[in-house]
């Protein structure tokens, strides 16, 4: 547990980066810090590792005042993650992530089988082992500085815009990363994003800082999302927080049609006595895989024109975003729902979806004892 007591950050020319900031950090979880630029996220992340000392209030580290240990000691028990990876040019990958181990006084081999071990945690190639940062690109550069900062197994993680200076895509990929190795390892990591998103993607509790280190809320994504604190916080959200909230419903229970799902092979006049109206059908594999979508007027069993069927997503792993983004994007405005093996379930159309939305908001509302009945809302 890291708790943060009332502590503030002045400097001599009389400006405040952080303001009497209080927050209880977990252990085995992940605290995001999140705000506009000059709101003291990083300030507050460097001064948990004493990169910066507080002017007033306490840090504690398990109930130990931090500045009760020697500055190198207590580094050296956290790990450190910073943008652009900070790696050592002239190391090769290997010994880059040795390099606490060794600072530790752990011996050349041990470090290194050590640092071996944590390439393969982080999804990077053994072949990289004897190469050196420039030869790799942005996303495995950062694999490598969260495999440094792993290498001493510490319990303290403190993750500083890790991300941000790679493709949206490549960063996707170390989100989901850094959430499986959370999931193995249970960290507690401190982490400091400006992009609201990411935080509602890694954060198991999220803390919005207002300009000059103020705290403005501090609870979990949905919370915030559902219950912005104040308009400050809603409008940090953006216009989009409705959308962003559907992150947290789950596709378990939505209501599949499985009635224009066919094998490939289906008889036509099968088909259209389903569907008289001739909306377009799935077609699958003998698997059960989705092919796409066919036009059942034109249908042939042997050599049908398949429109592409999109992306799918998983019942009960994904999320009502997801499936409405599907939905959306599909050719037809229908997502297809699949099972973990990548079977096909059925399909949900944008109608479906929002009435799901809607069944969830009633929930909601009906355990918080609030009235949704139309006439409240003709009032």
């Amino acid at each position: 547990m890291i708790a943060i007591e009332d502590v503030s950050k002045r400097y001599a020319d009389g400006t405040v980066a952080v303001d009497r900031l209080s927050l209880q950090i977990p252990d085995h979880s992940i605290t995001v810090l999140v705000g506009p630029s000059g709101c003291g996220k990083t300030t507050t992340l460097r001064m948990i590792n004493r990169m910066i000392e507080p002017s007033s209030g306490t840090i504690r580290v398990d109930g130990e005042d931090i500045r009760n240990r020697p500055v190198n000691s207590l580094r050296r028990s956290m790990g450190y993650v910073i943008q652009n990876a900070g790696l050592f040019q002239h190391r090769t990958i290997l010994d880059n992530i040795a390099t606490v181990p060794r600072l530790l006084g752990w011996s050349k081999q041990k470090a290194r089988e050590r640092a071996a071990e944590l390439m393969e945690r982080v999804g990077l190639d053994p072949a990289m082992a004897r190469r050196y940062p420039y030869q790799l690109s942005g996303g495995q550069q950062q694999r490598v500085g969260v495999a440094r900062a792993l290498a001493a197994d510490p319990p303290i993680l403190l993750m500083d815009e890790p991300f941000s200076a790679v493709d949206p895509v490549v960063r996707r990929g170390l989100q989901e990363e850094l959430l499986r190795i959370q999931g193995e390892l249970g960290k507690a990591i401190v982490f400091v994003t400006h992009d609201m998103d990411e935080a509602i993607t890694v954060g198991d509790r999220i803390a919005v800082l207002r300009t000059g280190g103020k705290l403005a809320q501090f609870a979990a994504p949905d919370e915030i999302l559902s219950s912005p604190a104040d308009s400050f916080v809603e409008r940090f959200l953006g216009a989009d927080r409705g959308i962003r909230g559907l992150s947290f419903l789950s596709t378990e229970g939505l209501e599949l049609d499985r009635s224009r799902v066919f094998p490939v092979g289906s008889d036509r006049q099968e088909i259209a006595g389903r569907d008289p109206e001739g909306a377009p059908v799935l077609v699958t594999d003998a698997d059960g895989k989705p092919l796409g979508w066919a036009d059942p007027g034109t249908w042939d069993a042997e050599v049908a024109t398949l429109e592409p069927y999109g992306e799918t997503f998983e019942v009960g792993r994904d999320s009502l975003r997801v499936a409405l983004d599907r939905a959306v994007l599909s050719p037809t405005g229908l997502a297809v729902a699949v099972d973990a093996t990548g079977r096909v379930l059925g399909i949900a159309g944008q109608e479906t979806i929002a009435a799901a939305i809607r069944s969830d908001r009633r929930r909601r509302a009906a355990d918080a004892g609030q009235d949704t009945s139309p006439a409240k809302a003709l009032r």
